[in-house]
């Protein structure tokens, strides 16, 4: 089931932070994930195991926090905050690599921002964003096929792997 947030319904209301994203049944992929059930937590061990990570205790409490609210853009200070206030005793560095390690697998895409702040968003599909500076808030934009109309000549030798669009906004001022 796609819990995903678009634009669509973010812009021009108020737009919600995607770290309040309301929760959903678990998180969405493109194929299905053998042996889900609908349980967030047995959900997350299906994914880790079938992306050959071991379901380690710290793994799978931040795989339930990351993946049980559908989709959703995070920064490792961000899940850091959650991790707390669900009494989930794990550090900082910790988060870090284990983001890294979802992302090496597939599992999350890394979106970075002004070079030094990097969101992890939980959509792996192909999709561009919004950024809303003021806010910090990352949205993701819903059908982007008219963004690029034409991508430039690809050099011998390299082949396209993703090509992302972050589109910065803020609120006009009255």
């Amino acid at each position: 089931m796609n819990e995903s947030r678009t634009v669509s319904d973010q812009v021009p209301a108020e737009i919600t932070p995607a770290h309040e994203v309301p929760a959903g049944v678990g998180a969405r992929r493109d194929a299905p994930v053998d042996g889900r059930n609908g349980c967030p937590w047995h959900d997350v061990q299906a994914l880790l195991r079938q992306v050959k990570l071991r379901p380690t205790r710290q793994r799978m409490a931040l795989g339930w926090l990351l993946f049980a609210k559908g989709d959703r853009h995070l920064t490792a200070e961000m899940l850091y905050e959650e991790a707390s206030r669900a009494k989930i005793a794990v550090s900082l560095a910790t988060i870090y690599n284990t983001l890294h390690q979802f992302t090496n697998a597939g599992l999350l895409r890394e979106v970075t921002v002004n070079g030094s702040k990097t969101y992890f968003d939980t959509n792996v599909s192909d999709h561009h964003h919004f950024f809303v500076e003021n806010e910090h808030n990352l949205v993701d934009i819903p059908t982007a096929d008219e963004i690029i109309g034409r991508l430039p000549e690809i050099p011998e030798g390299y082949e396209v792997i993703r090509v992302d669009v972050l589109v910065r906004l803020r609120r006009k001022r009255r």
